[in-house]
C-alpha cells in the first residue's frame, strides 16, 4: 500500500487539496519481459543506461550515475545523497541475484513505486507560513506544474535545468519556456486529449451506444472519426493560436471519407483526415460536430434538454440546478395516435411548475440543435421510429432568456457570439481548473477576470490565455490549509 506521508506539509494541490482526500495506490504489479530473450539496445534502454561498466570495478560508479539520472527525472527535482544511498541498496540486492542489469532493474522498480514518482510532491518552505496565506512554490516545483499543465508529463532537460538554476521565476525566462513548450506537439496532444476530453466530455464518447435499430449507420469507425474530428479541430486552433471564440464560429473542420459521408460532403476519399471548409454556417464550430451532438443525445433520440444543459454548462459556464428526484419521463406515444413533435411533448413536460424555470433556460438552446439527429446528421423532420412514416417538421426556433428570438444552429451561434465574454470566461475557468488540478475558489476569481481582461488585448488567443494562467497568482502558489 502506497500512501502520501502522514504529514500534510509535503503534498501540494495535486494531492491533498483534492475532494476525495488523500490518494493512495493500493497495488503495483511490474511484469515482463515475456519472451525470455536477452534485451536488445532500444532507444528507451539507452536512455536508462547512460553508461556501461567495462569492468566489475566500474559498476558501482556507473550504477550511481544511472540511478541518479533516473531519480532526478522521476522525482522531478535534484537528487540527494540519501536518494542515491536508498537506490543503491536496491541495486545491490539485485546485483547479487543476477548481475548489473538486474540490479538496475531492482532499483528502477523501487523508483516506479515511490510516492515521489507516483504523486506530485510540493514541500512547505523552510520559513514559517500561516494557514491560508499563499506562498510561492520552488522553481523546480513550478517546472513540474508547468510541464504537467502543458505536456501532461515531466519537465524536459531544458526546463529542468532552468528551474534548477532558479531562473524560472524570471518573467522573461518563464514566458520563453511557455512559448517553447506550446510550440511542441506534446502541448497540442496533451491539451486536446486531456483538457478537451474533460471539458467537452469527449472521453465519454467511447461509451456512447446509439440504438442500432434506430441508428444502424453508427459503428466503431464512425465513433473514432467523430472523436478524431474534434481533436484535430482543437489541435488546429492551438497550433495556429486562434482566438478562443473561434471554437464556436470556425468555418472549417476535419473529415475522412467515413465522416464526410455522414455529413453529406462529396468527393472525400480515404481514411486520412483533411481540412474542409463548410459551405454554410449551420455546422460551424464545435456545436455542429457529430461528437458533441452524439454525446448530448439519448440512445434512441435527441435530447433538447441535455443539449441545452450542455450549452449552458460547458459553453456559458452557467449550469442549471439538478432536477428534482420525481420528474416523470416524457410521455410515450400511444398506439395508433398521430406522431407528436419533440417540442409538443416537451411543452406538456414543462407544465410541471417545478420543471418550468430551468426548462425555460435550457430548452430553447437545445431545440436550436434539433435539425441534428441523435448521431449528428442533418434532418428537417423528426424520426418517429416507424420506417416510412413521415415525422413532424422540425421547428428550431427559440427565445433566449433575455427575450431575443433566434432560429436554429445559426441563430444560436449568433447568441453565443453576442455573449462571447461569458464563453471566454468559461474557457479561462476550466483551463485554470485543469492547470491547478483543483476546483476554483472565490479567492481565484479576481485572477480569472484579470486573465480574461489581459488576454482580450491580444484577441483572446490561446497563447495569451495560457500565458495569463501561468502568470496568474494561483498558478505558482499554494496555500496551507487552516
Amino acid at each position: 500500500m502506497l500512501q502520501p506521508p502522514p504529514s500534510p506539509a509535503t503534498f501540494g494541490a495535486s494531492t491533498d487539496d483534492q475532494q476525495d482526500g488523500n490518494p493512495a495506490v493500493a497495488k503495483v504489479v511490474i511484469t515482463g519481459p515475456f519472451n525470455g530473450q536477452a534485451p536488445i539496445e532500444t532507444a528507451s534502454r539507452q536512455k536508462v543506461f547512460v553508461c556501461r561498466p567495462k569492468s566489475r570495478n566500474e559498476e558501482t560508479k556507473c550504477a550511481e550515475q544511472i540511478l541518479g539520472s533516473l531519480a532526478q527525472r522521476a522525482y522531478r527535482r535534484p537528487v540527494t545523497p540519501r536518494d542515491v544511498t536508498t537506490l543503491m541498496a536496491f541495486y545491490g540486492a539485485g546485483r547479487r541475484e543476477g548481475g548489473f542489469d538486474t540490479g538496475i532493474q531492482g532499483a528502477l522498480e523501487f523508483i516506479l513505486t515511490d510516492p515521489e514518482f507516483v504523486f506530485r510532491v510540493e514541500r512547505r518552505p523552510q520559513a514559517q507560513v500561516e494557514p491560508g496565506v499563499a506562498y510561492r512554490v520552488s522553481d523546480v516545483e513550478l517546472a513540474s506544474r508547468l510541464s504537467f499543465f502543458l505536456w501532461g508529463s515531466i519537465p524536459d532537460d531544458e526546463l529542468f535545468d532552468v528551474a534548477a538554476k532558479g531562473k524560472l521565476k524570471e518573467p522573461a525566462v518563464l514566458e520563453r519556456q511557455v512559448r517553447r513548450m506550446l510550440a511542441d506537439r506534446r502541448a497540442r496532444d496533451s491539451l486536446t486529449e486531456s483538457f478537451a476530453g474533460q471539458w467537452l466530455g469527449l472521453r465519454k464518447l467511447r461509451n456512447a451506444s446509439p440504438d442500432p435499430t434506430v441508428f444502424p449507420e453508427f459503428d466503431e469507425n464512425l465513433r473514432v472519426a467523430m472523436q478524431r474530428e474534434t481533436q484535430l479541430f482543437l489541435e488546429a486552433q492551438l497550433r495556429e493560436d486562434r482566438p478562443v471564440g473561434e471554437l464556436v464560429t470556425a468555418s472549417y473542420t476535419f473529415v475522412n471519407e467515413r465522416l464526410a459521408r455522414h455529413y453529406g460532403i462529396p468527393d472525400v476519399y480515404g481514411n486520412h483526415f483533411r481540412r474542409v471548409a463548410w459551405s454554410d454556417d449551420r455546422r460551424a464550430g464545435i456545436l455542429g460536430q457529430a461528437s458533441i451532438l452524439t454525446l448530448t443525445s439519448y440512445a434512441n433520440r435527441t435530447s433538447p434538454v441535455t443539449r441545452g444543459k450542455w450549452v449552458l454548462e460547458t459553453v456559458l459556464g452557467t449550469p442549471p440546478p439538478p432536477p428534482p428526484a420525481d420528474v416523470p419521463p416524457l410521455k410515450a406515444r400511444e398506439e395508433g395516435a398521430p406522431p407528436t413533435s419533440m417540442r409538443e411533448r416537451m411543452e406538456l413536460h414543462r407544465k410541471n411548475p417545478v420543471c418550468a424555470t430551468c426548462h425555460r433556460m435550457m430548452d430553447p438552446l437545445g431545440f436550436a440543435l434539433e435539425n441534428f439527429d441523435g448521431i449528428g446528421r442533418w434532418r428537417t423532420t423528426e424520426d418517429t421510429g416507424i420506417p416510412g412514416e413521415p415525422g413532424p417538421a422540425i421547428d428550431p426556433s427559440g427565445v433566449a432568456p433575455d427575450g431575443s428570438k433566434f432560429e436554429g444552429a445559426t441563430g444560436l451561434r449568433q447568441i453565443l457570439v453576442s455573449r462571447q465574454d461569458e464563453f471566454i470566461g468559461t474557457v479561462v475557468e476550466r483551463l485554470l481548473t485543469y492547470a491547478l488540478g483543483r476546483r476554483l475558489e472565490a479567492s481565484d476569481m479576481p485572477a480569472v477576470r484579470r486573465i480574461q481582461r489581459e488576454a482580450a488585448a491580444h484577441e483572446s488567443r490561446w497563447s495569451a490565455v495560457i500565458l495569463g494562467i501561468v502568470n496568474s497568482g494561483p498558478f505558482p502558489t499554494r496555500r496551507i490549509g487552516s
